[in-house]
């Protein structure tokens, strides 16, 4: 019997799982659709609800596969998805979120994201949001591969204070935000999302994961997502196709890893000493 997936309650008041999926590099293929709509499905039974996805992802075709899988179950989905740095106008925000709606098959996107910083103004993308939020047309926005200095200029804009999320490359092996951002970002009540918490797998071939995974009858990819789940106010998106990795990805909140094999992954893969630039894939 699973115990229940971990919750976290946004500022905009939502109650989230804490293990959520991805949705990178679907929709690339039409041959592959019909597995990625029944893997998101698998998923979503198993209680990963929270779906990631972005205008980016296949240019839009991961955004028609989630909203193949969500179809008829919308009311329990939360729905995330991110505007492309390049629309993030006043004006194209609006207009990039509502080909988004429209690939979702949706009224509402949950969280809105900027994917990352790029030339338009962020007070202007920020008025943007609110406008989204104001109209229903999204319930919180948030940002996406913003480091601490790009999320202290964000919160002096007006507004910029609503801000919900910052989604950014957090695992074991990339453990940079723990110098400033990720206690900044907690300072400021604002959750991270962990995107890649297992490094599109390149971590789970190290000889001391795979140590402490065996120890517990776990997978590599388990302990590595236990370790991202293991840190308060943390949201993480694996991404797979695959329904058996999906169920393992599940199970991994079930794990209990003692003190003692954390300080193991800690001299394995050591935090940061310094302040270091905000990793990105």
């Amino acid at each position: 019997m699973h115990e229940p997936i971990p919750t976290l309650t946004l500022p905009s008041g939502a109650n989230v799982p804490r293990l959520g999926q991805g949705t990178w590099g679907m929709g690339e293929n039409a041959v592959a659709e019909a597995g990625e709509i029944d893997a998101l499905r698998h998923g979503i039974s198993l209680g990963m609800t929270l779906v990631d996805t972005a205008e980016m992802y296949a240019e839009g075709g991961a955004e028609i596969v989630t909203g193949k899988a969500i179809a008829g179950m919308r009311e329990n989905i939360f729905l995330v998805s991110k505007v492309y740095p390049w629309n993030a106008s006043r004006k194209g925000t609006i207009e990039a979120c509502e080909r988004s709606l429209k690939r979702l098959g949706a009224d509402r996107i949950d969280l809105y994201l900027l994917h990352w910083r790029g030339e338009h103004p962020l007070s202007d993308t920020v008025a943007a949001f609110e406008t989204l939020k104001r109209d229903g047309r999204i319930g919180a926005w948030g940002v996406s591969n913003f480091d601490t200095d790009d999320m202290r200029e964000l919160l002096s804009v007006p507004d910029g204070k609503n801000c919900a999320a910052n989604q950014v490359l957090y695992n074991l092996g990339r453990r940079g935000i723990e110098f400033d951002l990720l206690p900044f970002c907690r300072e400021h009540t604002i959750p991270i999302m962990a995107y890649s918490p297992i490094e599109q797998g390149r971590l789970l071939t190290h000889p001391r994961l795979i140590d402490i995974a065996k120890a517990y009858q776990a997978t590599p990819a388990q302990v590595a997502l236990s370790f991202v789940l293991r840190q308060p106010g943390i949201i993480a998106i694996p991404k797979s196709s695959n329904p058996h990795r999906i169920a393992e990805n599940r199970d991994a909140t079930d794990l209990h890893i003692t003190e003692d094999d954390w300080k193991d992954l800690d001299a394995a893969f050591p935090p940061p000493k310094r302040k270091t630039a905000l990793a990105m894939l």
